[in-house]
């Protein structure tokens, strides 16, 4: 069967009359009867019969009937569907968020002021197939690959505001050792790498509190629950002056940003716009 065979039998089906088929179809009407006899021939049941001047459907082409017309309305609806598919491509951006959260809303808010973009977030450690990506790692002397940003970020140490730290503005991650740490869930990269740290100086930390909110980190560290790593840009200045942020000496704690751009996307110019705006962004961070 042809799409084409199947369309004349649907027009032909639906006015009952060979003769104003053809005419509606455009095309002179022995070639539509030889086309419906074609299409009787490769089914192998007559699908019309006469009735007067007219003709009707046998019950093999009531049947063919019901099952064609959907999928050819289907057919019908695809280049407007794929219009539509390729134009919410074009106006809408994916990420996946692996690190700095906080950051990237406040990001894209500010980017919304001036381009009306729709962004999807998700958070997923697997490979997903998104516009633009932000991960964490330890810091890394190698450089990044094409399509890629690294910011080297600054992580401190969040200390209550008591005589213990007093007039100190720096301090080495071993004399941490015995203190009560509160930390971002086990399952987060940063928290990964601040227990590396920790360890390269020979101790694993005695976590207190755990949770997924640095503000929550920050009011727990105000009320001397305990201490806890702070990256320097990202989570921002410390709003409380019940604690304050003191920068680690020894050894140095960094860690790295990584922002990728997936650069195969057919039509890449919002992405590639958001990207260059993110980077710079994060660039204007650190004046």
């Amino acid at each position: 069967m042809e799409l084409m065979q199947l369309r004349y039998f649907c027009e032909v089906a639906k006015s009952q009359h060979m003769t104003r088929s053809a005419e509606k179809l455009h095309i002179a009407q022995p070639a539509l009867s030889q086309a419906i006899h074609r299409l009787e021939g490769e089914l192998g049941v007559k699908l019309f019969v006469l009735k007067g001047r007219n003709i009707v459907l046998t019950p093999y082409g009531k049947y063919l009937l019901e099952k064609v017309e959907p999928l050819l309305a289907t057919l019908d609806a695809v280049p407007a569907d794929l219009a539509h598919m390729a134009h919410t491509d074009r106006t809408t951006i994916r990420m996946n968020v692996q690190a700095a959260s906080a950051l990237v809303t406040r990001a894209v808010i500010e980017y919304q002021k001036t381009r009306h973009i729709h962004f999807e977030l998700v958070q997923s450690g697997e490979d997903t197939l998104c516009d633009v990506s932000l991960s964490t790692r330890l810091s890394s002397p190698k450089g990044g690959r094409a399509n890629e940003y690294i910011f080297t970020e600054p992580i401190l140490l969040a200390v209550p505001d008591s005589a213990r730290f007093a007039r100190r503005d720096a301090i080495a991650l071993a004399e941490m050792r015995e203190e009560e740490f509160v930390c971002l869930a086990g399952t987060k990269n940063f928290r990964s790498i601040c227990d590396k740290y920790c360890s390269k100086v020979g101790f694993t930390p005695k976590v207190v509190f755990e949770s997924d909110s640095p503000a929550t980190v920050q009011n727990l560290v105000a009320a001397g629950c305990g201490v806890g790593f702070w990256p320097r840009y990202t989570w921002g200045d410390f709003t409380t002056s019940s604690a304050r942020l003191m920068t680690i000496s020894d050894p140095l704690c960094t860690r790295d940003l990584v922002l990728s751009m997936n650069a195969l996307k057919q039509d890449n110019a919002e992405v590639e716009q958001f990207y260059a705006f993110l980077v710079g962004y994060l660039e204007r961070m650190k004046e």
